[in-house]
């Protein structure tokens, strides 16, 4: 009934969006992902990428494989904290060739004790200086409040424990720029998850981008308490993601197959 492309976050693979694209194919949808370049099983160093766009051509050129393939179908863009960057960049690259967006905690603005201006100036300098210079890893603790996924996000060798290089901090720094001027273009159906707790991508870009979209339809749900990952979240939390989910991209797949017909 339609496509959809799933964009996985920072140090992660798309392996770890299984559970709900087997929901989402349950549903009738053709879902597919990749690992974006230094991350999973795609080569390149670690999360290491020589500019941001190179996520955002990726993406476009899977998605364009899959269209060839079934060039009748809508195509929907699901992403999580900054696959919810590539997400945004990729669906304003093309801004009618998307029927809807969802964004699981996307990072759409630099949170405030990483961005302070002498912070973001040391990270320039350190760029030129040391690019490979590591600023820290992701905290496991700040990813859910479920100990078992969190256990499992810790013992899953495809996910980068590593630190962060400065050089990578810089393109995500890019990315939230180049976001800021990408947000008041759009006009596609957008719902946006995101948890009150979160530590790891700040909820004040989801209630900016709420605010700067010319989307007619735009839905933001707040779920209190909860962490990063909320499709891994405590299963009432996670439960009621996906029921969310399967709601919002099965009532645009029906509203999208009306105008094909009419």
């Amino acid at each position: 009934r339609a496509l959809v492309f799933i964009a996985h976050g920072a140090g992660e693979h798309c392996g770890r969006y299984d559970d709900l694209a087997q929901k989402l194919t349950g549903l009738n949808l053709f879902v597919f992902a990749h690992d974006h370049v230094g991350h999973g099983q795609s080569e390149g160093d670690r999360m290491v990428v020589s500019d941001f766009h190179v996520f955002i051509r990726d993406s476009l050129q899977h998605i364009d494989l899959m269209k060839k393939e079934h060039p009748e179908l809508p195509v929907l863009i699901l992403g999580h904290s900054m696959g919810g960057a590539i997400s945004i960049l990729t669906a304003s690259e093309r801004p009618n060739e998307f029927s809807g967006m969802l964004l699981i905690s996307p990072l759409v603005v630099a949170s405030p004790e990483v961005a302070t201006p002498i912070k973001v100036f040391a990270a320039k300098v350190l760029n030129f200086v040391l690019p490979n210079l590591s600023l820290g890893s992701i905290d496991p603790n700040a990813i859910s409040r479920n100990k078992k996924e969190m256990e499992s996000y810790t013992s899953d060798p495809l996910v980068y424990h590593g630190g962060m290089k400065v050089s990578f901090v810089i393109q995500l720094m890019n990315a939230i720029a180049r976001i800021e001027r990408a947000l008041p273009k759009l006009t596609l159906p957008i719902l946006v998850l995101h948890g009150s707790s979160d530590k790891l991508c700040d909820i004040r870009g989801s209630y900016l981008l709420m605010d700067t979209v010319q989307s007619q339809d735009k839905t933001l749900k707040v779920y209190e308490e909860a962490y990063h990952a909320l499709h891994k979240e405590l299963p009432e939390v996670s439960t009621s993601v996906f029921t969310e989910i399967l709601t919002w991209i099965g009532q645009k797949v029906s509203a999208a197959g009306e105008t094909s017909h009419t």
